[in-house]
């Protein structure tokens, strides 16, 4: 894992910008996941990782959570960025869990749980464990 003196600091802000203005999903999934309330997993939020900033990773997992509205679906730009950097991530030892908006909206609960499950058979298995480079 990078320092916090190898990311850039325009960067930096930009990640310290989303987390003082997340989305009513991102606000909600937060709240439910964060400070140890899904036992034995700890996730950070708006991470600069890879010149990218991930939604939300638990780096013990090696699982990035990354949620998404309309604007991701289909053949879009931003779908053909995610891509990208879904394979940047996949390359250093993580898995990409992409949820819609609509549904941590609909039952943040459930989704909390299905991120939980992930990340816990993740860290049985043995994440891979590939330092990020600088």
């Amino acid at each position: 894992m990078p320092s916090h003196r190898d990311i850039e600091p325009e960067h930096r802000g930009y990640a310290r910008r989303m987390r003082k203005m997340p989305t009513d999903a991102e606000r909600m999934l937060w709240h439910r996941i964060r400070a140890g309330r899904l036992p034995n997993l700890r996730f950070r939020r708006q991470v600069p990782m890879l010149g990218y900033i991930a939604d939300f990773v638990c780096h013990e997992a090696r699982l990035i959570v990354e949620l998404d509205g309309w604007q991701h679906t289909g053949l879009s730009a931003n779908a053909a960025l995610d891509r990208k950097r879904d394979a940047a991530f996949v390359k250093a030892g993580y898995l990409t869990l992409r949820i819609e908006n609509d549904d941590v909206i609909e039952d943040v609960d459930a989704v909390a749980k299905i991120i939980a499950a992930i990340a816990r058979e993740r860290i049985a298995q043995g994440a891979p464990r590939t330092p990020l480079p600088p």
